[in-house]
């Protein structure tokens, strides 16, 4: 019962994350936003890391590491997505992010050298093909001052530097760094580094914006990274990663419907067939076939 609530809460939570996103645009600037978000997220989690007494010592090398992560993972990822929302809906955004899966595999096979099953690459094409047809109306007429085709090429471009960061973490756990601390690190200098970004870019942190912005900061920094993360990772421990990454399959779900209620987002035929295929992409990926049929196969026949 408890994985189950885990799982409910993080789909839920980074579902709804897109659409908390667009209430962060257009009055403050998207690096001085992150580093609000990122510098609230990594007090929880330094607050969160010593009550609980962990570790916090590394040297030098991991350090860089560290860096990597923040970047990867909690800072250039998140502001070409923040970018690329800017020109999409959250909708769309949530679901070329989706991705992610996909990249992940490849990049793991790139990097840590381990095979990519069979139905990865039907799985692959699948979501290609999802994607297409989603942007089909503005792929037709490819046009580089597009909204929509900038858009989702920084959503990419965001979903693959989110894959990086995933290969960084990978390498740090396979070195024995606790999960934790590594973001608790990686968190801290993102904020650093954002700030200093946002600094060098002459931008102010005196900010004026609504209650929507405040309240939608402080949703992002503790539900969407801080409380989703943390159930994330109880689900990797508790159920295994690859029911775990059903919740990449799921999320877009709740980010289309969120986006048709509150931001009127239309539904086409290409975008039935779009989000249908993405979907469905993922969902191949993501099932091992040929263990279901070992696993029938010598499941005992009752007569």
């Amino acid at each position: 019962m408890q994985s189950v609530l885990l799982y409910i809460m993080t789909v839920l939570i980074w579902g709804s994350t897109w659409l908390a996103i667009e209430f962060q645009l257009g009055t403050v600037n998207e690096i001085v936003s992150l580093c609000l978000r990122f510098s609230l997220a990594a007090l929880c989690m330094w607050g969160y890391v010593l009550f609980k007494r962990l570790p916090m010592y590394f040297d030098l090398k991991t350090h860089g590491f560290f860096i990597l992560l923040a970047m990867g993972n909690f800072g250039l990822n998140y502001l070409m997505l923040y970018y690329a929302q800017g020109y999409l809906n959250s909708a769309m955004a949530s679901i070329a992010f989706s991705l992610l899966l996909i990249f992940n595999i490849i990049n793991t096979r790139l990097f840590f050298g381990k095979p990519i099953a069979k139905r990865i690459y039907s799985g692959a094409l699948f979501g290609v093909a999802g994607i297409v047809a989603l942007f089909w109306h503005d792929l037709s007429q490819f046009d580089l001052s597009n909204g929509a085709i900038v858009g989702l090429g920084l959503a990419l471009l965001g979903t693959l530097i989110a894959s990086f960061g995933n290969m960084v973490s990978v390498r740090n756990s396979n070195k024995g760094i606790g999960v934790l601390q590594g973001n608790a690190w990686g968190m801290l200098y993102s904020s650093v580094l954002l700030a200093v970004f946002a600094l060098l870019n002459g931008e102010t942190f005196v900010i004026n914006a609504s209650w929507q912005y405040w309240s939608s900061l402080i949703y992002l920094a503790v539900f969407g990274t801080v409380i989703a993360f943390a159930s994330y990772f109880s689900l990797l421990k508790n159920i295994g990663p690859e029911r775990a990454s059903y919740i990449i399959v799921l999320f877009p779900l709740v980010a289309v419907l969120l986006s048709t209620y509150f931001e009127g987002f239309t539904w086409q035929a290409n975008t039935f067939v779009g989000f249908s295929l993405v979907l469905l992409g993922n969902a191949i990926v993501l099932t091992p076939f040929d263990k279901l049929k070992a696993h029938f196969a010598a499941s005992p026949v009752r007569t």
